[in-house]
């Protein structure tokens, strides 16, 4: 199953997705609390880091298969939109990027 999703570029940015959206998660409900509440800013970094890395792929990807799949300005925004809001990528893997793939 997870050699499907590098058999194309939006299969290859639903796992991506998937991950820019956990890696979302665990700093605002793991590491953010472990930073601020328990004095704990450890974690932050390499997080934050992996974090930095697969939003900057998820963008990438994004722009990759709007070329591919033409899509229109507004489904852009709203995958680009997706990015910066707690579960939006899970949100848009379901609406957006699943519909894509089985067109």
């Amino acid at each position: 199953m997870m050699a499907d999703y590098f058999k194309t570029n939006l299969g290859f940015l639903r796992l991506i997705a998937f991950l820019e959206g956990m890696s979302y998660l665990v700093i605002l409900f793991i590491t953010m609390p472990m930073k601020y509440l328990f004095d704990m800013p450890e974690p932050t970094r390499p997080v934050g880091m992996a974090h930095g890395v697969l939003f900057m792929l998820y963008v990438a990807l994004i722009f990759v298969v709007k070329s591919k799949y033409k899509w229109s300005l507004k489904t852009t925004f709203w995958a680009l939109l997706a990015s910066i809001i707690p579960f939006g990528t899970f949100v848009a893997d379901t609406r957006i990027f699943k519909k894509s793939q089985e067109a």
